[in-house]
């Protein structure tokens, strides 16, 4: 089905109630909930769970509605952004905080209207070795994938992002520097973001929702303070499927060859 046509707000100062939102575009099974533990845990930063915003619909009721609407100049796509706005600036405020973040793995697939929605939006680009995303995938399935499906359909939402690494300007941060290092890795997080550097953002403590489709509910996350990262898989542990996508990311060197998955393969390549 052919994607419905959006635009910019007629006029933002207007038409949105957000100023400058984050968005986290990650891969499933990427540390997105760990990401936005850290900088819920800021002063002026909600990163409230998976809110899935893009997914709320606005239907005309009557041919008359949508004739109503279409005289202000609003189309559905329209209505769907003041909607979307709406909800997401109401959250914010009972927050009480200044900046939201939302990191819903899905917004990838429509990184273009994020950004129509909100043109001063700004992105936060979360990678982590293809091959680590497709097994956690395939663990968190219960069973009802296999590991060459979890791959494969784990690779969607590489590809999403990959997409929009092109499209959008934004900071890229890995997975695996998060978990080795993060404190430096909070740092440029708020260097981007132009906010001070506050060191309870690596003990982000309890999370309100902790519940599946929300974002993660394992172990790890439950523990309050980030956890080492797993050992990254070896050369034979790489699906085929995704040997394209860990070279396009830097965790294999764009040959291949017998130094793939070397550590430090994917050091240097940042956003």
């Amino acid at each position: 089905m052919a994607e419905e046509p959006f635009r910019p707000p007629a006029d933002p100062a207007t038409d949105r109630l957000l100023v400058a939102p984050i968005f986290i575009l990650s891969p499933v099974r990427s540390g997105s909930t760990l990401l936005r533990s850290l900088l819920n845990a800021h002063s002026t930063l909600h990163a409230p769970h998976e809110l899935h915003v893009r997914r709320l619909r606005v239907e005309f009721g009557t041919s008359l509605a949508e004739r109503a609407m279409g005289a202000l100049g609003h189309d559905r796509a329209d209505l769907e952004h003041l909607l979307w706005d709406r909800v997401l600036h109401r959250e914010l405020v009972r927050s009480g905080k200044t900046s939201i973040v939302d990191k819903t793995p899905a917004n990838a697939f429509a990184h273009r209207r994020i950004a129509a929605c909100w043109p001063d939006a700004r992105f936060v680009f979360l990678l982590r070795h293809p091959a680590s995303v497709a097994r956690s995938w395939h663990e968190a399935g219960g069973g009802r994938r296999t590991p060459e499906e979890a791959a494969l359909d784990a690779l969607r939402y590489m590809k999403a992002v990959q997409r929009a690494r092109g499209a959008l300007s934004g900071c890229t941060v890995r997975y695996e520097d998060l978990t080795a290092d993060p404190e430096t890795q909070a740092r440029r997080l708020c260097d981007f973001l132009g906010i001070g550097w506050e060191p309870e953002m690596l003990a982000y403590g309890e999370q309100a929702v902790l519940e599946k489709g929300l974002g993660d509910w394992k172990d790890k996350i439950r523990s309050g303070t980030v956890q080492p990262g797993r050992d990254l898989p070896g050369p034979d542990e790489i699906p085929e499927a995704l040997r394209p996508m860990c070279r396009s990311w830097g965790y294999l060197p764009p040959g291949g060859g017998p130094e793939e998955g070397s550590e430090g393969s994917f050091a240097g390549e940042r956003a």
